[in-house]
């Protein structure tokens, strides 16, 4: 189900000066008829999670994620919209992500970019259904979508046992096998420890781009930029997702499965700006923010710079 645009949550100072606006001044409730802008669709499901034996309360990271975005400075050119949230009713996640898919054909069918806000990363798999759907709207037969996962996992668990957070790519795969289309994935931030021989075995047979979280090395970010270049320039079309687990617990303690290692904020942000400024990007979405392990709100925070980076030049 869906929940109403709550602006409520939108609040924060209101500085004096010309010039000094912020993003709770700002963000609009969406309608019918608003002009393309960026929109903030909420997921707010924890069933992927649960499903898949995580630690639960990621369907309250939408509204921490507003809270923490709503005083950061707008420096934004274009307009920004609240779009509301896609609530999953306890285990009904299949039927969340359709909602979620329909909710975000409709959006990008509108010019819009959506950020989605989760909610565990099942949120994917909905995101995915969004974009297709547009795309064939469009009439693309078969588009060469780019799929870039910021992730210490890969998310490729066998779909035909339980179907969660640890399985959308491996489901995106399958639809994209039924469909004819080629499945161009890219998983940065890959923790070795938290991923089986099995999972390396699938994403080898699925030729996807891997980059562990140990490569993630100030002297390697140029080659790094270069790799995902590459992979861009082969796609007409990009989706991001970001897991934020993918970063070090000690900057996102809220999530799921905090990193021991992970990978920092600092080093990820010149990958980000890569996908953002591409022309290529066609929607994004945050996943795992789990305000109730968040130590001081900082993976709230982090989410909030992650959209602030990803629409700053809207």
């Amino acid at each position: 189900m869906s929940a109403e645009i709550d602006m409520k949550i939108w609040q924060g100072r209101t500085d004096p000066e010309p010039n000094s606006e912020r993003w709770h001044q700002r963000v609009q409730p969406l309608t019918e008829n608003a002009a393309a802008g960026c929109a903030l669709l909420g997921f707010a499901s924890d069933a992927g999670v649960a499903r898949n034996q995580g630690r639960v309360g990621a369907a309250k990271g939408p509204a921490a994620l507003r809270r923490a975005l709503a005083p950061q400075a707008w420096h934004r050119q274009g307009p920004a919209y609240d779009a509301g949230d896609v609530i999953c009713d306890g285990d009904a996640l299949e039927q969340a992500q359709q909602q979620l898919g329909e909710r975000l054909a409709s959006l990008l069918d509108a010019g819009h970019l959506p950020v989605v806000l989760g909610g565990g990363h099942a949120i994917a798999f909905g995101s995915w259904q969004g974009l297709t759907c547009h795309l064939e709207n469009q009439g693309n037969e078969a588009p060469k979508v780019g799929i870039i996962n910021l992730d210490a996992h890969f998310d490729l668990r066998d779909p035909q046992h339980v179907r969660s957070s640890g399985t959308p790519f491996a489901q995106i795969a399958e639809q994209c096998e039924q469909r004819g289309w080629p499945f161009d994935y890219a998983c940065l931030g890959v923790s070795r420890a938290s991923n089986t021989r099995a999972l390396f075995e699938r994403a080898r047979e699925l030729k996807v781009l891997v980059r562990e979280d140990r490569e993630f090395v100030p002297t390697a970010i140029e080659t790094l930029i270069q790799d995902i270049e590459r992979f861009i320039v082969s796609c007409d079309h990009l989706y991001l997702t970001i897991d934020l687990d993918v970063f070090p617990a000690c900057e996102a303690p809220g999530v799921s499965a905090p990193a021991a290692r992970g990978v920092s904020f600092a080093l990820l942000e010149p990958l980000i700006e890569t996908i953002r400024d591409s022309g290529k990007l066609r929607l994004a979405d945050l996943a795992e923010l789990n305000p109730d392990y968040d130590i001081d709100n900082r993976t709230a925070k982090l989410a909030a710079r992650l959209v602030h980076l990803l629409t700053l030049n809207g």
